[in-house]
């Protein structure tokens, strides 16, 4: 007679090895999938890789220190772009707006700040949302002109309103504020671009 109990456990655990080997693989697939995916963003990035860095640093950073000056009447958005900041939202007065302003700016590595933050009351979700959908189209707009390259570019939307960040020539900047102000929904928008020559551009594409 068959011993079933015997047969089953090596091919239970002949099964579970190949679960965990294909487990394994997909895991390993994936890591380096996200790994080629994260490093060609970076490589189509115009800051250096410590720039990234620090701008995501600035960012956590000055999200957690204006969350906590605006608290829940306020909604304060920090963006950084080669180290140049951007506050956006709504705070409740002037005093908390220029509080924001000091705190973030004490944070190492930051260079300059623009303060476009609103006094009065946060804006409900659906203007939230409707801001969202503004900056997906104007991103879609920036691939679709084959002219732009758009992961160079930081794109912004507050009430309407498009903050352009990047590091662009004068002719890239310009194409870019006519690309996005064309677009269905944008009230405004403002350039924060940090501007380098052609012969510049050249050198970053060889990199």
């Amino acid at each position: 007679m068959i011993d079933w109990k015997r047969v089953t456990r090596p091919l239970a655990t002949i099964a579970l090895c190949g679960a965990v080997a294909a487990s394994v693989q997909g895991c390993v697939e994936m890591a380096i999938g996200t790994a080629v995916v994260g490093g060609a963003l970076a490589a189509t990035d115009r800051r250096t890789i410590g720039a990234q860095t620090e701008d995501k640093e600035i960012i956590i950073k000055g999200e957690s220190r204006a969350s906590k000056l605006a608290g829940d009447t306020g909604h304060v958005n920090v963006n950084s772009f080669n180290r140049k900041v951007l506050l956006s939202g709504e705070v409740k007065d002037e005093a908390t707006k220029a509080a924001v302003e000091r705190n973030v700016a004490a944070i190492e590595g930051v260079k300059s700040i623009v303060n476009d933050l609103e006094v009065g009351g946060a804006y409900n979700f659906t203007s939230r949302s409707n801001d969202s959908l503004i900056t997906g189209k104007v991103k879609a707009s920036f691939v679709d002109s084959k002219e732009l390259y758009a992961n160079s570019l930081k794109v912004v939307t507050e009430r309407g309103v498009v903050y352009l960040m990047g590091r662009v020539t004068q002719r890239e900047g310009k194409l870019a504020a006519q690309v996005a102000s064309g677009v269905s929904g944008v009230r405004k928008v403002v350039k924060l671009f940090e501007y380098i020559t052609d012969e510049e551009l050249k050198q970053i594409s060889n990199r």
